[in-house]
């Protein structure tokens, strides 16, 4: 059964060292029962973040709120909150089940009850059966799921996760997205899980938060970030993209002499870049037309890298400017024509056609 989940709502925090801002002035507001990620490089404020919700950073300037509470002042231990640590914060010393019922401990939940809610924790992380093993036993995914066992034992109503799968290797780590995913989704918990892997963030959230420089980016669904980006730091961290500068006139981006029919009309003019997904792209054959719903431009290909199951194509355009197409490898062979210094005809639908202003918005 789900827990009462609790929305979040943060105002205006900052939190600063020395000159430089962690945070900056950040609001969010963060829906009951949502899975938030925030992703955004090395030092660009999200762990600051989550310590703040967490309790284990005192903000400079700012509200934090868990419902119409106020936890700015409220002690780490006094927030109720699950939190499942980068390292795993496990106890070497005590067994599996020591470990998953420590929070009940030192709640005051002894004896049977206790008990029972550890194993049915273990379950729910398909660990039952392991509560007397040590530690040192575990691999790091049945480590990591310990971890989450020990978080959620005492159903909390929020859970906070600070980069919990970077520890795992890839395939196990893609396993246990889906399973974290599905696991959120039977609990209903308030999640807020910090990352810096783009398609972590992407393949686990309800809405990620992009956060650069202490100040959040873009706040929206995976799929809306990743296909309408709101500035070039989003295009580039979130995805491959290759970015071309264009000039905007009468809802018509132009480079050299190639037109772009933009999606989203606006009555902007001048400098901007247009954002090209390499997926997006596609090598048209020699005869091959195209109608109204796409672009067409074309270029020189400088060379082919092979990837496996895709291979990416370094195409230079006019004024030495490059792009990159990705497409299937089982493809190769319907480009004959794919030999260093061919020219090749390129096109992207205008659904797919994204122009960034230099400032930041999207069209």
């Amino acid at each position: 059964m789900k827990n009462a989940s609790l929305p979040i709502s943060i105002e205006k925090i900052t939190k600063k060292y020395g000159s430089t801002y962690a945070l900056n002035h950040v609001d969010l507001e963060i829906k009951s029962g949502e899975f938030l990620t925030l992703l955004g490089p090395s030092g660009s404020g999200k762990t600051t973040l989550l310590t703040v919700l967490a309790g284990f950073t005192r903000p400079d300037g700012g509200s934090v709120k868990f419902g119409d509470t106020e936890m700015v002042c409220v002690p780490p231990h006094q927030r109720d909150v699950g939190m499942v640590f980068q390292n795993y914060a496990l106890f070497p010393h005590m067994t599996v089940a020591e470990n998953v019922a420590y929070p009940l401990k030192i709640r005051g939940v002894k004896g049977l009850e206790a008990q029972e809610r550890v194993e049915r924790s273990l379950e729910m992380v398909r660990l039952g059966g392991y509560g007397k093993r040590g530690i040192d036993q575990l691999s790091g995914g049945q480590k990591q799921r310990v971890a989450l066992a020990r978080a959620m034992v005492f159903e909390p109503r929020i859970m906070l996760m600070d980069e919990p799968l970077s520890a795992l290797d890839k395939q196990l780590r893609e396993h246990m997205q889906i399973e974290l995913r599905q696991l959120h989704e039977k609990l209903g918990m308030t999640t807020v899980y910090v990352t810096h892997d783009q398609r972590e963030a992407l393949t686990m959230s309800d809405r990620i938060a992009v956060i650069n420089f202490g100040k959040i980016m873009q706040l929206d669904t995976p799929r809306a970030i990743y296909e309408r980006p709101l500035n070039k730091f989003v295009a580039e961290f979130i995805g491959e993209s290759t970015f071309v500068p264009v000039h905007i006139e009468n809802g018509i981006a132009r480079f050299s002499n190639f037109s772009f029919k933009i999606l989203h009309k606006d009555s902007r003019h001048g400098a901007a870049l247009l954002m090209l997904r390499p997926e997006r792209l596609r090598v048209l054959g020699p005869q091959e037309h195209l109608n109204a719903e796409f672009n067409e431009f074309s270029g020189q290909l400088v060379h082919v890298v092979y990837q496996g199951d895709s291979s990416l194509l370094e195409v230079k355009l006019p004024n030495d400017i490059g792009v990159q197409v990705r497409m299937p490898s089982v493809e190769l062979q319907n480009h004959p024509n794919l030999l260093p210094g061919a020219l090749l005809r390129l096109a992207v639908s205008v659904q797919d056609t994204v122009v960034l202003s230099e400032e930041g918005g999207t069209s």
